[in-house]
């Protein structure tokens, strides 16, 4: 067998490999699978579940276009998307809703007067831009109302820089099915 030869089949062989892990992965997502590759929640395999919108759930979201997430896709911490403002969706976990008083301090977010793990903010990203910094006033989710945050990562684009978002944003509650921690 020639070299050339022996190079072609290679190619054919990643080729078929290539298209066999797309459409893997396409059946996948079809299904209601989603990976998670961002700080925000474990890495891994989430899937799309009919489950109710309530606290301690897990959820995929679309941004609203605010200017905080303008700059947050602009500097990268947010992927384009096929969400409205060209966004792509956010997983976090609903850590507030209805009811709940929230504060945003330096020592972290507040739930209730409980301060959240992995919720101190930080004043600038690992590159050196400033984040935005919320108002530490008190404040209660009204019904429509829920904060997201990360429940595994301190440096998370959350809800400690965007503060709440409505329920209508959220476009599906997702459940863990295979994760790992990242570093």
């Amino acid at each position: 067998m020639t070299m050339r030869k022996g190079l072609r089949i290679v190619a054919g062989i990643t080729l078929a490999a290539s298209i066999g892990v797309g459409v893997v992965a396409g059946g996948i997502y079809a299904a209601g699978g989603r990976f998670n590759t961002s700080k925000s929640l474990e890495l891994g395999l989430y899937w799309i579940t009919d489950a109710p919108i309530t606290k301690g759930a897990y959820v995929m979201f679309c941004p609203p276009e605010r200017k905080v997430f303008v700059d947050a896709k602009e500097r990268g911490y947010i992927d384009a998307g096929f969400c409205p403002g060209n966004f792509g969706h956010l997983m976090k976990k609903i850590l507030a809703a209805k009811g709940d008083t929230i504060a945003v301090t330096p020592q972290g977010v507040t739930v209730n007067g409980e301060v959240l793990p992995y919720s101190k903010p930080v004043a600038e990203d690992g590159v050196g831009r400033p984040l935005p910094q919320l108002s530490s006033e008190r404040y209660t989710l009204g019904a429509s109302e829920l904060l997201l945050m990360s429940d595994s990562s301190p440096t998370s684009f959350d809800g400690r820089y965007f503060g709440p978002i409505t329920r209508s944003q959220v476009t599906s509650v997702i459940r863990p099915v295979l994760t790992w921690k990242g570093e």
